[in-house]
């Protein structure tokens, strides 16, 4: 899969929450239909078996609720993707990135290998199960931590165990820390915190281009790895760093550096850091500091001001504009305007992005901000995770086209819209901004009337009272150090903290309100779009035409 991530420290962000956010891209020559949903523990497997590694999996017996974002046909398996878990946990899984034969070389993927003749026969081999992967991540990690720190300790033990078939990035958040993994072939995976003033750029490629090993063998304050991945590094000549005292950087050590990347992924990093840091640096000309095709632009980096959900939204739609790279623009020519892959593609399938934030009880604490289709021409919109069943607009997307589902409706839109750019994006860009201002005002309507309810404002949970994923509590070196500048919640607290009924009621008809709202708007624009992408029409024909 082709996916661009960016996650945003709680200090970087417009009010302090945690945002993590990444659009889901269908592989070339295909389109994934999405669904919104709720899944509730009677609905959690508790033993798993996966379609494409043909691996099976026994999980604990105490699920969590949880939202996902599932492909509508399941041929390939559940993709879940994105959602937030009863304790306030948000989970991206996963963005796609690129290694190097060195690694590979190491230690190889686990493929899946189909059994060869007949049992009894000579000759016969039997299957062999590959790893796990993007299909399987969310849905044998999220219902299960408790906090991110938690995520990753989990994820990192399964994939020492089981070994994974592709290269994956993973976000974890909660209330206050936001967790980044990466696996390193086969069995491998480092993991760093993100720093709470940052955002962090993720296109495709290995993005981590620092890395405290002292850290990650010692406190564990702010980087996690595979428990060999020290002697793996040294054994496999991995570390390229010139001077010896240098820090390990992965990107160089476990990433690539192609010239495919130059035009499918770096570029991405560069406009999305170009727009959020405008004035640090020259991006432009002869002298730029950072090229589309350097690199070496940065991981993460402080934004130049604080990031609202608009430009998360802006960035993971975003075509190159203003640059001579844009499809849809006048600058450059034909060459430059398709150099490069864009972030906002045709074959998107979901954005989720997800917010948890501190200043809210439990109950209502986190938002899964919603898109689907390409996002150059869609909108973002808010819903409540905390509920036990999800608006059929947003939920009952099936594999035939219909306008009557969200995920559909804005299918048609993208393809009449870009069949008439310049005529049509006034139209979607009042589209977006309506619905966008609906959601704010809905969000804070909704909160305050989860306000008037009254009870007590609880404080999330931190690491030092994470629960393992067998239920026990955590004593490791990373927790106990970890930092504790909220008051301490029980995970146990906080799941039944947002257990409340009389909330998610309220919850659940806003996210309904949001969906009524959504298709009475889509519709709107979707009967201008045809009429405007229909009067272009080339058969069309005029009696003053002669």
């Amino acid at each position: 899969m082709a996916c661009t991530t960016i996650l945003v420290g709680k200090n970087a962000s417009y009010d302090g929450s945690t945002i993590i956010a990444r659009n889901e891209d269908s592989a070339n020559g295909e389109f994934n239909p999405k669904r919104f949903v709720v899944v509730g523990p009677q609905d959690q497997p508790r033993h798993y078996r996966s379609v494409l590694g043909r691996l099976d999996i026994d999980l604990p017996d105490d699920p969590m609720r949880y939202t996902a974002m599932p492909n509508a046909d399941l041929k390939e398996g559940v993709w879940g993707e994105a959602g937030v878990n009863a304790a306030n946990v948000a989970m991206s899984a996963t963005e796609t990135l690129t290694t190097n034969e060195r690694v590979l070389g190491a230690d190889p993927f686990v493929q899946y290998a189909p059994a060869k003749g007949q049992p009894g026969q000579d000759g016969y081999e039997p299957e062999v199960a590959g790893g796990i992967g993007e299909e399987d991540f969310l849905t044998i990690v999220l219902p299960y931590i408790a906090t991110a720190r938690e995520g990753v300790l989990r994820l990192g033990a399964l994939l020492e165990r089981y070994g994974t078939y592709e290269m994956n990035g993973v976000a974890f958040s909660d209330a206050d820390e936001i967790w980044w993994l990466e696996t390193v072939g086969g069995h491998h995976w480092i993991a760093k915190r993100v720093p709470d003033e940052a955002y962090v750029t993720m296109p495709n490629q290995l993005g981590i281009d620092e890395f405290d090993l002292e850290d990650a063998f010692g406190d564990r304050r702010s980087h996690m790895c595979s428990a060999d991945l020290e002697a793996f590094i040294e054994d496999n000549h991995l570390d390229l760093a010139v001077e010896s005292a240098s820090p390990l950087n992965p990107r160089d050590a476990f990433g690539s550096h192609s010239d495919s990347d130059h035009v499918y992924n770096t570029p991405r990093a560069w406009f999305m850091q170009r727009f959020l840091n405008p004035y640090d640096e020259v991006w432009d000309g002869p002298d730029a500091d950072h090229r589309p095709d350097s690199d070496d632009i940065p991981w993460g980096r402080q934004p130049e001001r604080k990031v609202t959900i608009e430009d998360v939204k802006y960035v993971l739609s975003s075509h190159y504009q203003g640059t001579p790279y844009d499809p849809y623009g006048k600058l450059g020519d034909e060459h430059t305007r398709h150099m490069f892959r864009t972030i906002g593609i045709n074959r998107q399938s979901q954005l989720s992005v997800l917010q948890i934030r501190p200043y809210r009880p439990q109950a209502s604490r986190a938002l899964q901000w919603i898109s689907y289709g390409s996002n150059a021409f869609n909108t973002l919109a808010p819903f409540y995770p905390n509920v036990n069943v999800t608006p059929d607009y947003l939920a009952d997307t099936t594999t035939r086209v219909t306008s009557e589902n969200f995920y559909w409706a804005n299918r048609i839109i993208a393809a009449l819209g870009n069949a008439a750019f310049s005529d049509t994006v006034n139209a979607i860009e009042r589209y977006q901004q309506e619905t966008g201002a609906m959601g704010h005002r809905l969000v804070k309507a909704t909160d305050e009337q989860v306000g008037r309810l009254g009870g007590p404002d609880e404080t999330h949970v931190t690491a030092k009272t994470a629960r393992k994923s067998d239920g026990t509590q955590s004593n490791d070196a990373d927790v106990d150090d970890a930092p504790a500048d909220v008051d301490p919640m029980k995970p146990a607290d906080i799941v039944a903290a947002t257990d409340n009924d009389e909330v998610r009621e309220i919850l659940a008809a806003a996210n309904q309100a949001m969906a009524d709202h959504l298709k009475l708007e889509t519709d709107r624009l979707l009967d201008s779009v045809l009429y405007t992408t229909s009067m272009k029409m080339s058969n069309g024909f005029n009696r003053s035409d002669n």
